[in-house]
């Protein structure tokens, strides 16, 4: 392994050990999700005295941490999902990677973990990308990325209860096919009653695993009741809709309204949420962040109030909602996509370069 630095202050370690160009075009025929990684990955760490310091590219492989570190007992841990894409000129983007970065900061405070600044999260990103581009789909293999997770974690030895004074920041890389297996179709959903996601004053807003450990449990009881994903209401009231286990929620109504849960702090702020209430709001549409209860769902279904419902995130993109249920009852949705999959079409459009980014969402990795 030879280390040389690099313009951004990057030390980059090339992996003697890399995947050859017939290794990478194997995994890239069917990808899955989160199944297979690069060859590198970028960190940084972080400390009390120092600040952040040591930006590197390595080879990929496991951290060695002690068994003591903070992130094992006290759960200090935060992530962000991300994708890259292959345009058809063969250069490589991302999507709005600075809402990524402010939330990332936004889910560290939370966290009582170091902020990290904007330019350094964007250049870590840039950096791993760059030097593992050769995994990136061609923009010819349809709705493939490479995705990418940014982590930040506490890394102190030592069993007190208190903000770490050791941190470290990583950025790893997933060629990604379709989040759902089988291929897209409307995904049907258990309400979980016997569980909440987040309460005000907790951490729901922040993007940290406890959130989403917090949510298998439901998980695991929908799946026992034919569901693939679990709706998760409030903590106090267990009525309003907040969103899926890592999903926000959208309403369509047959008069041209759109609706979704308003941010209350125990929901996380989505950027694909934010990006399809833009688009929305640009096509004329009424849109409408506010408390939606699940008897409104249930009510507005029934009545045809309601003509869709689709959950949004980075990794699905956009899912249309076929069937909601619960202990003694379900309704089904109907058969019916338009505006579900207009969206989608737009968004990913505009991702993959194929529509104008009139609103300069789009950042050039390579």
């Amino acid at each position: 392994m030879t280390t040389t630095p690099t313009s951004t202050s990057f030390a980059v370690t090339e992996n003697d050990g890399r995947a050859t160009p017939e290794q990478i075009a194997a995994v890239l025929e069917n990808p899955g999700f989160g199944a297979h990684f690069t060859d590198h990955m970028a960190m940084i760490d972080w400390s009390k005295g120092e600040g952040w310091h040591d930006a590197r590219v390595v080879p990929y492989g496991p951290l060695q941490l002690d068994p003591s570190a903070a992130v094992f007992h006290y759960g200090q841990e935060i992530f962000e999902g991300m994708k890259a894409y292959r345009h058809a000129d063969g250069t490589v983007w991302t999507f709005r990677p600075e809402r990524n970065a402010e939330r990332l900061n936004n889910s560290a405070r939370r966290l009582a973990l170091p902020e990290l600044p904007p330019t350094m999260f964007l250049d870590a990103i840039r950096e791993v990308v760059t030097i593992d581009q050769a995994w990136v789909p061609s923009a010819e293999s349809g709705e493939t990325s490479l995705y990418l997770r940014p982590f930040m974690i506490a890394t102190e030895h030592g069993l007190g209860v208190r903000p770490s004074n050791e941190v470290l920041f990583s950025v790893i890389c997933s060629p990604a096919g379709a989040y759902f297996t089988g291929g897209l179709k409307p995904v049907s959903l258990w309400v979980s009653e016997l569980y909440a996601r987040a309460a005000p004053g907790g951490t729901g807003e922040a993007k940290c695993g406890g959130n989403y450990a917090a949510s298998l449990a439901s998980q695991a009881e929908g799946i026992e009741n034919g569901c693939d994903q679990v709706v998760f209401l409030d903590a106090l009231e267990h009525r309003y809709v907040e969103e899926l286990g890592g999903m926000n929620l959208f309403f369509v109504y047959a008069d041209g309204r759109l609706v979704t849960p308003e941010l209350t702090g125990t929901i996380l702020p989505g950027v694909t949420r934010s990006s399809l209430l833009e688009l929305a709001r640009e096509r004329g549409m009424q849109v409408e962040e506010r408390r939606f209860t699940i008897d409104e769902w249930r009510d507005g279904v029934a009545s045809g109030e309601i003509s869709e419902v689709f959950a949004c995130g980075t990794a699905a993109v956009i899912t249309p909602v076929g069937r909601l249920a619960w202990k003694g009852g379900e309704v089904t949705m109907p058969d019916r996509h338009e505006v579900t999959m207009s969206l989608r079409e737009e968004l990913l459009d505009i991702q993959y370069g194929r529509a104008e980014d009139r609103h300069g969402w789009l950042y050039q990795l390579v």
